[in-house]
């Protein structure tokens, strides 16, 4: 997803419609790297992050998509979250913040068929919750992919995935940026006029503190859900562990990607 597999310009990536929207809003110049890898899984985090450092490149901001691969390559979820954990907590280190998109719902692809789409949606919400586990305690904000794509696909596949009904199109792509952005803007104080900032969370909504594993649990069913590390009363972590911001941050934040 990160690499853009299935559109033939690079402006059609995820990453380039965040820092070009970044690059707008704000009125900075900003530097995008792409380490990304066609089929990559969680094991090669480690070297995509070897590669940047080896380039000189320090990142600011750091965004990673990773898990889909992970499904189909049958990885263990566990190890495939603890990896996913130790380059978030590699790329913290050199200072830099990070939004993790979480394992998207593979159950909702339409060339898979019954009863194996049931089987992949388990396992695709089961490691996007183990994702945001491992990165939020790692110091990341994590969002949710889910089925972000399913219901625009099944009302039109042709314009919202390419032409192997597997990865997204530019279209798909887009919806894909419009959910990490703000994430990411939250990060970077990068919010475009008139749109949500971290303010009081909605109860209304969902929103708020609570344990980060039911955080996550939650946030794996739910696209464009964002989880974060929080605090309450002065401590980062309950009875049950750290504790966790649930934000249920809608595309409506971000318009014309």
């Amino acid at each position: 997803t990160a690499a853009g597999l299935g559109v033939e310009s690079a402006d059609d990536t995820p990453g380039v419609r965040v820092a070009r929207r970044v690059a707008a809003d704000t009125g900075r110049v900003i530097r995008y790297s792409n380490k990304a890898i066609v089929g990559a899984t969680s094991k090669g985090l480690g070297a995509q992050i070897d590669a940047m450092l080896i380039a000189g490149h320090r990142p600011d901001v750091a965004v990673i998509l990773v898990g889909a691969n992970d499904v189909t390559a049958t990885n263990g979820i566990r190890a495939s979250a603890n990896r996913l954990g130790a380059a978030v907590r590699r790329l913290r280190e050199t200072g830099a913040v990070v939004v993790v998109g979480t394992c998207p719902d593979l159950g909702t692809v339409e060339p898979v068929p019954f009863p194996l789409n049931k089987l992949l949606r388990q396992w695709s919400r089961e490691l996007a919750a183990a994702q945001t586990v491992a990165a939020v305690e790692a110091g990341a904000r994590t969002v949710s992919m889910g089925d972000l794509l399913g219901p625009e696909f099944a009302a039109s596949p042709a314009v919202m995935f390419s032409q192997d009904r597997f990865h997204p199109s530019a279209a798909g792509y887009a919806r894909v940026a419009s959910a990490l952005l703000p994430s990411v803007a939250a990060e970077v104080d990068a919010w475009p006029e008139g749109a949500t900032h971290d303010s009081e969370p909605e109860a209304s909504l969902g929103e708020g503190i609570g344990a980060l594993d039911d955080a996550a649990a939650r946030a794996a069913s739910t696209p464009g859900t964002e989880v974060g590390p929080a605090e309450l009363r002065g401590r980062r972590t309950g009875p049950r562990g750290p504790w966790a911001m649930l934000r249920r941050r809608g595309e409506h934040e971000v318009t014309d990607l």
